[in-house]
């Protein structure tokens, strides 16, 4: 039987894995720079599914590897460039937008799958998008409504993962009645 921090570390290290994963499916270009992606989906259900504490370091493990170089995000990509490119303010909005997600899980009343997709909107649009808009703001030298504007093309597919995610979150809630959801 494994301890509480051994399990904990798996966990961390398995949703890093799972947004990794998630970086193989094949991203969509935009013209200013930041590809649509799979990945911010992980970074919702780590949320979600792993509370703020261990969905945060989850997330900095993946940044971590990204920055040494490792071909963790969508299209292969890694290295410490992409952190001077236009989508910086979406990546280093990842842990954050996981400590939030898990913080919203474990505060709101509810069904889990109410809560999980308020979470997942909170942490994986509000908190991601915000700091990515400041990112285009200050490394796409976009002006800041041009940046607001062009990141609403992001905003039908996050509120599609939230779906997902809310799906998830209550199938874990059933299928593995132990697993503990945050509730607060």
């Amino acid at each position: 039987m494994q301890s509480g921090s051994s399990r904990s570390i798996a966990h961390i290290a398995l949703f890093a894995a799972l947004v990794a994963v998630l970086g193989l499916i094949p991203k969509i270009d935009l013209p200013f720079g930041v590809p649509v992606t799979a990945q911010t989906l992980g970074v919702m259900l780590a949320g979600c599914l792993l509370g703020p504490k261990r969905a945060f370091l989850a997330m900095l493990l993946v940044l971590g590897g990204v920055a040494l170089g490792l071909p963790l995000l969508s299209g292969g990509r890694g290295g410490i460039g992409v952190f001077a490119s236009p989508t910086a303010g979406y990546l280093l909005a990842w842990p954050f937008g996981a400590l939030v997600a898990g913080a919203v899980m474990g505060l709101l009343p509810g069904p889990v799958w109410a809560r999980a997709f308020a979470a997942s909107a909170a942490g994986g649009i509000g908190v991601i998008h915000l700091s990515g808009i400041v990112g285009l703001t200050l490394l796409a030298r976009m002006e800041p409504t041009q940046a607001a504007l062009a990141d609403l093309a992001f905003v039908p597919g996050d509120l599609i993962k939230c779906a997902l995610v809310a799906a998830l979150a209550q199938s874990v809630a059933r299928g593995l009645p132990d697993w503990n959801l945050h509730r607060a």
